[in-house]
């Protein structure tokens, strides 16, 4: 707290903060995901406000949210090989190259999950959700498998944990993949 008695959030007072018109709680109570989750659900209104013509969002459909994650890739930090790059397959490259930088498909994975909850959390229904389209699914596939080759890694879905702790938890013996 600061010697006024209001707490400080990114250098500005609680008061000055939580003086503007939005109606969504002081960042200081929201988790790191949910800080993420609005912060991503305001970049994609922004980017759809900015197309010509803006997009409302009741029109925003899985194309425009394709067009969204291809945007994102020239903000992105990974190296991904192309295929005539002679370090295309290998883990570690010995040189640098010329290949473009993506955003990493666990990354984008990520986004489209929180994006996801934003829309429904925003009053969208779950059958129009774009985020949750076929082909997103498809797409995020292509870019997995497309990374993990260029690396040389080989994306392997993680099996089914047969131990004896998983026999009670129904969870945990889910298919899925679970990230950290």
């Amino acid at each position: 707290m600061s010697k006024s008695g209001s707490s400080n959030i990114h250098g500005k007072n609680m008061e000055e903060s939580s003086s503007s018109t939005t109606t969504i709680p002081v960042a200081a109570t929201l988790s790191r995901y949910e800080s993420q989750k609005r912060r991503d659900w305001n970049t994609f209104g922004q980017y759809l406000n900015n197309m010509r013509p803006p997009v409302p969002l009741s029109q925003c459909n899985s194309n425009h949210v394709l067009d969204f994650l291809r945007y994102l890739d020239q903000f992105g930090k990974t190296k991904v090989h192309l295929q005539g790059c002679m370090f295309y397959g290998q883990p570690e490259p010995p040189a640098p190259c010329t290949c473009p930088l993506k955003q990493a498909w666990g990354s984008l994975d990520a986004l489209i999950g929180r994006l996801r909850a934003a829309y429904e959390e925003n009053g969208g229904s779950p059958d129009t959700n774009p985020f949750a389209s076929g082909s997103i699914r498809v797409y995020l596939r292509e870019i997995r498998e497309c990374q993990a080759m260029a690396r040389g890694i080989p994306y392997k879905k993680k099996k089914k944990v047969t131990n004896v702790q998983s026999k009670g938890n129904d969870e945990s013996s889910s298919s899925t993949i679970h990230f950290c």
